[in-house]
């Protein structure tokens, strides 16, 4: 059997989609309390995972908060397939992506596109509570 690359550029996207169902779960409509999630500790750190899953049409997405300590990073800098989106909810943050810092006040958002290296510290005093809405598959 030939195939074109006319044929793989229909076929591979169908294909990852696939893959990416059958590795998660597709999510259901559901109420996610704060109080009920689970709490997983890392010294003084704190994260929070509330779900993770496929939406119908196999679009991976996943969510956590996080409570960063003062002067603390969650992981070195890096990059990755997925989009992330970083909501601050409390405390203050600078976010570098691709090299540029920014200093994030809390409701600020900040968007990371696909293998764009990013990271983040917390600058301030207190701890800074944030979530990361991860987009797509990893």
């Amino acid at each position: 059997m030939n195939v074109s690359r006319r044929d793989l550029t229909f076929l591979l996207p169908a294909l990852l989609a696939a893959k990416a169902s059958a590795q998660s779960p597709e999510l259901p409509s559901k109420v996610y309390n704060y109080s009920d999630l689970p709490v997983r500790a890392s010294g003084a750190n704190r994260q929070r995972p509330v779900f993770e899953g496929a939406t119908h049409t196999g679009f991976i997405v996943e969510i956590h908060e996080t409570e960063l300590a003062p002067d603390q990073m969650p992981h070195p800098g890096h990059s990755h397939v997925h989009e992330e989106m970083l909501i601050l909810r409390a405390g203050s943050l600078e976010v570098t992506i691709e090299g540029q810092s920014t200093r994030l006040e809390p409701g600020s958002v900040a968007y990371v596109a696909s293998n764009e290296e990013h990271g983040w510290r917390n600058v301030g005093t207190t701890p800074a509570r944030y979530y990361v809405i991860g987009l797509g598959g990893a």
